[in-house]
């Protein structure tokens, strides 16, 4: 079951820079609570990855070259970030690393996403996002890819619309206005 890949998934490089990217943003999560560290790292629309990543670590070396040549101060991606878990001591406070990367996103002008990777130390089971954060996902569209992992480096892809199928959502609202 690992590595399912559906029509109109990401290519395997970009896929690779999305799992690094939540398996990065788990080493900032806040856990003392539960002292289960999640990250997540999301794909928007238009190519950015929210991560802290060099360029130069996924670009072809001529084109790293290329740019350290043309702009050095610009070798980075944009200032980009990825989601992790925060907990509060009062649980229902705490946030998760999906939305935590959504939010991060939304807050920085996007709201396209193409995918998101979550990543956490489960051994046996892929990380699966909870009802809230299916939630929120399927407030951005319900055609993006989820990839639920393993810390082995295996996962797992769904869209939005196969985890949260009936969803609460703008279809009901629409309609009372």
């Amino acid at each position: 079951m690992a590595h399912e890949r559906p029509a109109g998934a990401l290519e395997p490089e970009l896929v690779q820079r999305l799992l690094l990217s939540c398996r990065e943003a788990k080493k900032s999560a806040y856990c003392p609570y539960s002292h289960f560290p999640v990250g997540a790292a999301i794909l928007t629309r238009d190519g950015r990855i929210f991560s802290d990543q060099p360029l130069a670590s996924w670009l072809p070396p001529w084109a790293s070259r290329l740019l350290q040549d043309c702009s050095p101060s610009h070798a980075t991606l944009p200032s980009a970030h990825p989601g992790c878990n925060v907990e509060n001591i009062c649980y229902p406070l705490g946030v998760c690393a999906e939305r935590t990367a959504i939010q991060k996103a939304i807050s920085e002008g996007h709201r396209e996403f193409r995918a998101i990777a979550i990543s956490s130390d489960l051994q046996d089971d892929f990380i699966s996002p909870c009802g809230a954060c299916r939630q929120v996902m399927r407030e951005f569209g319900t055609n993006w890819a989820v990839y639920m992992t393993k810390p082995d480096g295996t996962y797992v892809v769904r869209t939005v619309l196969e985890l949260l199928p009936a969803p609460f959502g703008s279809l009901g609202w629409q309609k009372i206005q």
